[in-house]
């Protein structure tokens, strides 16, 4: 082998060292695709089976404690200052607070993490007018938002996964520009955040959509605009949500949109109407409920402007296309599904 030989086998070595250094950083194994749809219209699913797995492993539901006699005196009857499930029996009462230590604080204190241990009866830390407004929030999803929720409905569990504060919860950003570079308000562009994937799309594509009730449609029924004045801003912030959904939910565009016509709702697979009525819930959810909640948290549980935390897609879903990949909580514990009882009261600070 001569020296022009030999440089060239070394130069091989050295491209085939390096293509397999670049092809390490690529995600294996390669991604599966699943069709939904008519062939050539790209309505597929595609999704890693390692990534999938974690997200299984954290879907995975508690096992429900037997469900307690509904014979015997009635909770407000044992205990005092029972608000809220005063008309279960001391037993499925019992029962149910015991599964909520379970699904909020099983490593926070247990039971003092939102009593108070010398009396249990009064309302001295806020984690236990919280719970108490979250209990409500809970019967009330189940009750009113049958239409995103159906009869799979929710637990304290679906949020908080055994942890006090979920771990998917979202604060209004600042917009105020940083710098001396920049003039007027950025949006959030620019300000990598997990929400939208690191990207350059505005970092706040919830105050807009699950706060304010602002216009989220931008794709108009014709090739060029006829009454349709969204802008290319507006736009952005509507993909902002868009990928946060996609995110949460561990699943394409089309999971929701035909791609022959995302406008189109005639199209559209059936998710995407559950999608509309779940975008509207959690709204309701933040205005109704987590928003009147702000005098009673303490500073060091809100943002950076005061407000408190609130929910997003990801608050439950957590990377599955169904919270808990549907597991029917709720018919365990019927004691959170009670009738509708009208719209929800609000909370005066404590």
């Amino acid at each position: 082998m001569n020296a022009l030989q030999s440089t060239n086998r070394l130069w091989q070595c050295v491209a085939a060292i390096g293509a397999v250094l670049v092809l390490s950083g690529c995600e294996l194994p390669v991604p599966n695709s699943v069709q939904h749809g008519y062939r050539g219209t790209g309505m597929v699913q595609v999704y890693n089976t390692r990534i999938l797995a974690d997200v299984v492993q954290a879907n995975v539901p508690p096992v429900a404690t037997p469900q307690a006699p509904s014979e015997g005196p009635k909770a407000a009857q044992t205990y005092k200052n029972v608000q809220v499930l005063g008309n279960l029996s001391t037993a499925q009462f019992n029962r149910l607070m015991v599964s909520m230590t379970a699904w909020v604080s099983p490593n926070d204190g247990g039971c003092v993490y939102c009593h108070n241990p010398a009396n249990f009866a009064e309302d001295s830390k806020y984690t236990k007018v919280v719970a108490r407004r979250m209990l409500q929030m809970t019967q009330y999803i189940n009750s009113e938002w049958k239409p995103h929720v159906a009869e799979t409905g929710v637990t304290c569990y679906t949020c908080h996964r055994g942890q006090p504060v979920p771990s998917a919860i979202w604060f209004t950003q600042s917009h105020e520009p940083q710098g001396s570079n920049f003039m007027g308000d950025k949006a959030g562009q620019n300000e990598p955040a997990a929400v939208v994937n690191l990207s350059s799309l505005p970092n706040d594509p919830f105050t807009p959509f699950l706060l304010q009730a602002k216009d989220i449609r931008m794709n108009g029924p014709t090739p060029l605009p006829s009454g349709n004045r969204h802008s290319t801003k507006q736009t952005e912030w509507t993909y902002g949500l868009m990928t946060h959904m996609s995110t949460s939910l561990g699943v394409n565009c089309t999971y929701c949109h035909n791609s022959r016509s995302f406008q189109s709702w005639e199209d559209a697979p059936p998710q995407r109407v559950t999608a509309w009525h779940g975008i509207r819930m959690a709204r309701d959810l933040n205005v109704n409920y987590m928003e009147p909640l702000t005098p009673v948290f303490p500073d060091n549980r809100k943002g950076e402007l005061g407000d408190v935390a609130k929910l997003n897609c990801n608050t439950c879903h957590q990377g599955a296309y169904k919270p808990l990949f549907g597991a029917p909580m709720a018919k365990d514990f019927p004691e959170l599904s009670p009738p509708p009882s009208g719209k929800p009261a609000q909370v005066a600070a404590k």
